[in-house]
């Protein structure tokens, strides 16, 4: 922790002084809890300064929003984010994916090497979910061997890729656990796409990701599973009557584009 912080007996009472007026703050719970999770104030700030209340207020928002083991964004997080892309689709209409991820056959590594082990095969294949995603993309662990992943503006066209594309590097990252066994770890994944331009729900759209999570396990694991959307063409009739009454300077039709161009919709 910066120096600031660690100077303070986090044992004894915390009281920080504020303006004239104003009771004192017990922070030493907070201290405490920022403390345990790595947190390091910036440089140059003194305790009770209202810069210095900011960062312990802003450190312990970044705390409640992220997995203790992983460093991953919690299910808290998830839950506000799935809520913000879904309403965000229906507005703009651009695609989204929702992948839901479950490590293969879990319960026997905690069974067979121990839960400490458990624990860092958790926290590898969340590694490895990170580093396969853009830094828009919002990776989160909901609970116990299950992950979720949500990728805005994600073409169907490259969904499967996407999905393929996790499972592989999960597949090819063996775990190095207490005495150096390396174990193989799988996940199995299902996906959805969030349906454009309709005003669905998170709800809905987590259970169609989970109903295909669930085929890829029934199907026999490491494997993904995507609900694509449907594809329907407009045919030139269709494509006249939609633009009939735009200038012919628009430039969806000076565009040179194909009349039987396929259009994906929910």
């Amino acid at each position: 922790m910066g120096s600031a912080i660690a100077t303070l007996d986090l044992e004894t009472p915390v009281a920080v002084p504020l303006a004239e007026g104003v009771a004192e703050l017990r922070l030493e719970m907070a201290l405490s809890l920022l403390s345990q999770a790595g947190w390091v104030p910036p440089a140059g700030m003194s305790p009770g300064s209202a810069e210095w209340m900011q960062a312990v207020i802003d450190g312990l928002c970044d705390l409640s929003s992220r997995d203790a083991l992983t460093g991953l964004a919690n299910r808290r997080q998830f839950e506000a984010a799935i809520a913000r892309e879904i309403d965000r689709v229906a507005r703009v209409g651009e695609p989204a994916l929702l992948l839901i991820a479950d490590i293969d056959h879990f319960k026997k590594v905690n069974d067979c090497h121990g839960h400490a082990a458990g624990d860092m095969v958790i926290q590898s294949v969340a590694a490895c979910l990170q580093d396969c995603v853009r830094p828009m993309d919002l990776v989160a662990r909901l609970g116990g061997e299950e992950f979720a992943i949500i990728l805005p503006n994600c073409p169907p066209a490259f969904g499967q890729t996407v999905a393929e594309r996790i499972r592989k590097r999960v597949q090819v990252c063996p775990v190095a656990v207490i005495g150096g066994q390396q174990l193989s770890v799988t996940v199995s994944i299902g996906g959805a796409f969030a349906p454009q331009w309709v005003r669905s729900s998170a709800v809905l759209w987590s259970e169609r990701a989970d109903q295909q999570l669930y085929r890829a396990k029934t199907e026999g694991r490491n494997r993904t599973c995507l609900d694509m959307p449907p594809l329907t063409v407009v045919s030139a009739e269709e494509k006249g009557l939609l633009f009939s009454g735009l200038a012919q300077s628009d430039p969806f039709l000076a565009s040179g584009l194909p009349d039987d161009l396929p259009k994906t919709t929910e």
